[in-house]
């Protein structure tokens, strides 16, 4: 009995361990990040059984010997997110492949409570700032808040101090128009720089008439980007590159706060500068007002300005924010008229023209969307609209004749200009190192109208035309299109060397359409008249190429060098002004050229010294400027004017 009791046990447990063995599994896999590389180092863990393995170098794993059934695996490395997978073993599903994300932190709102100081608030702009890149580009960035600067007269030798290289042209006492070149290039109105405010355009005519007679008042500006010609890509071919004004969005500190500033100066100047903030958990807002007047350092030098600024952002969600802003400036300025250079020298302050004047009235109205699609990939679009005017009354005569007390020339300039831009920036990986792209595309149309004729004889700010059956000696319509499509990709090569290349495809239609009159005079009498019509345009497209390098020799200096092309369209308006100081070729080319940097910059001594050491090229091909051409003159027989030509 016993024995058939022992024989019957050990019947039954070899049963078992048979029926066991025939349902013993092997559970297999990879772990892959999110480029299809193998992760080595990961450890897999059974949670049931708490067993575990390491993954070997091509990311591979092993169990062996478990019983058919449900398991919890838990993934987990070092930098990458932990992951816990269901798996069912079954004697045809033995193998669970996974793909692992790198660890990242997603913060919808980062607040920086202070910066480092920085010499003169300056320092270049990193690699890839906002949805922009600057790597191996000659870029800096000012932050006004760091900088020591007569903020209410928009200073601009004290802002701009710190940036090696740049003219700056003073044509007031007060900063109403802010005059900058680079490089040799005209500083009048920052014609040759890509102006703008926020990212967005907010100069007369990005393609026909450049020039700015906007500029924001410094205390409302948090920062100043300003990047020299190898910006042509990402912004626009213009020879003297990107001037950005970054425009104050709200408090940092607190929720709510109220600022006012009020400056008074000599020659009566007075400045008033109110600012209202706020924020709540998904809304920001800023608005100022300022005005300011003087009479300035010459007689007949007077100027009155009224500016404001309002801008409102909203996050829907953790993915998208939307805002929208508007900007008005207006203000009438008095001119003294220009001076002979013995003239200037016996007494800067003469003033020998009483009755010249100059208004502008400019409005902004601008609106943006930022949309996170994921960590690596972000679309930012910017719509604008600007309806502005610019009116300048007086005796365009001769400097060197004095002022014949009679009607005066009024010209006038009407603009009406819209645009948009959408960029997408996307971060991906090659070989391990990460790679940014930087693509977009945009569309803008202008409308810009120009008018010349005799204004008041009288000696007040008068902005009306003389007579409405008086033939104006200039009416014409600038209407313009330009579509553009750009992309930038950074490289980091190594831990050290960056390459980037980029390409920028343009189309420009520019076009002129209108009336100028034609004059014979003989003394005081007009013996002949007659209006001509005139209708033409212009279309063309190219594509400007460019690339940039750097290597960092140590981790506070930096090698850089970059070559990028640059293309500007002729100045329409400029064909149509009538103006006896200038004389116009009328059969002026479009410029080209490019710009080629070769710099090394860092810190040294413990960041007590920044250094930017660069050498440039510079090429301008057909390049409009002023020589002198004699014409016949009444009075004289012949006389020589500035001529205006390639």
């Amino acid at each position: 009995m016993r024995l058939h009791s022992t024989l019957t046990i050990y019947m039954v447990c070899l049963c078992m361990a048979t029926l066991a063995a025939q349902t013993t599994l092997a559970l297999t896999g990879t772990v892959r990040d999110s480029l299809e590389q193998g992760i080595s180092g990961v450890t897999v863990q059974l949670l049931e059984t708490g067993q575990y393995v390491v993954t070997d170098t091509q990311g591979r794993y092993r169990f062996g010997e478990l019983p058919k059934g449900e398991y919890g695996v838990l993934y987990f490395v070092e930098g990458y997110t932990t992951l816990i997978e269901d798996v069912v073993l079954t004697a045809t599903s033995t193998t669970h492949d996974v793909t692992m994300q790198r660890l990242a932190l997603t913060l919808t709102q980062v607040e920086v409570e202070a910066e480092r100081r920085q010499l003169y608030g300056l320092r270049r702009l990193r690699n890839v700032e906002s949805m922009g890149i600057y790597a191996a580009k000659k870029s800096e960035l000012i932050a006004l808040d760091q900088v020591t600067a007569n903020l209410a007269t928009n200073n601009a030798r004290q802002v701009y101090k710190g940036v090696a290289g740049l003219n700056i042209w003073e044509s007031d006492g007060a900063g109403i128009q802010l005059g900058i070149g680079a490089r040799g290039l005209d500083p009048n109105r920052t014609s040759n720089f890509n102006t703008r405010q926020n990212g967005y355009d907010i100069s007369a005519d990005a393609l026909g008439y450049p020039e700015s007679y906007y500029t924001p008042p410094l205390q409302a500006v948090d920062r100043i980007q300003v990047v020299r010609g190898a910006a042509s890509l990402q912004y626009g071919p213009q020879f003297g590159g990107l001037l950005n004004f970054e425009l104050r969005k709200g408090p940092r500190e607190r929720d709510f706060e109220v600022e006012l500033q009020q400056s008074v100066g000599s020659w009566g100047l007075f400045s008033t500068y109110n600012s209202v903030a706020g924020r709540t958990d998904k809304s920001q807002y800023y608005g100022y007002l300022q005005y300011k007047r003087g009479d300035g350092q010459r007689p007949n030098s007077g100027f009155e300005v009224r500016a404001g600024y309002a801008t409102y952002a909203h996050q829907l969600s953790k993915r998208i924010k939307v805002g929208v802003e508007y900007t008005h400036m207006g203000y009438l300025a008095q001119q003294p008229g220009g001076l002979q250079d013995y003239e200037f020298y016996q007494n800067p302050r003469t003033s020998k023209r009483s009755r010249n004047f100059f208004r502008v009235d400019w409005n902004l109205a601008a609106a943006h969307l930022d949309y996170r699609i994921s960590d690596a990939t972000q679309i930012n679009s910017r719509t604008f609209y600007l309806h502005a005017r610019r009116d300048a009354l007086g005796e365009l005569g001769p400097i060197n004749r004095p002022d014949p007390g009679l009607q005066r020339d009024l010209v006038r300039g009407l603009y009406r200009n819209a645009g948009s831009e959408t960029r997408l920036k996307h971060r991906y990986q090659i070989g391990g190192q990460y790679t940014t792209l930087i693509a977009g595309v945009r569309y803008y149309q202008g409308f810009s109208r120009s008018r010349q004729g005799i204004g008041s004889g009288g000696s007040d700010a008068d902005f009306a035309f003389y007579q409405n059956d008086t033939p104006l000696d200039a009416d014409y319509d600038f209407p313009s299109r330009n579509v553009s499509a750009f992309a930038e990709n950074l490289f980091n090569l190594t831990d050290r060397w960056t390459l980037t290349p980029g390409v920028r495809w343009e189309y420009i239609r520019t076009a002129a359409d209108g009336t100028y009159l034609q004059q014979v005079v003989a003394g005081d009498q007009v013996i002949y008249q007659e209006t001509f019509e005139e209708s033409r345009y212009n279309a063309r497209s190219l594509a400007l190429m460019g690339v940039g390098s750097s290597y960092r020799l140590k981790d506070d200096v930096e090698l850089y060098a970059n070559w990028s092309q640059n293309y500007r369209a002729i100045n329409f308006t400029d064909l149509a002004i009538i103006n006896p100081n200038l004389v116009v070729d009328d059969q002026l080319n479009d410029e080209s050229g490019y710009n080629a940097d070769l710099g090394v910059r860092g810190t040294a001594y413990k960041e007590a010294v920044r250094f930017d050491a660069t050498a440039f090229w510079l090429q301008y091909n057909d390049r409009i400027g002023i020589t002198t051409l004699r014409i016949p003159d009444p009075l004289v027989v012949e006389r020589d004017v500035p001529y205006r030509t390639n």
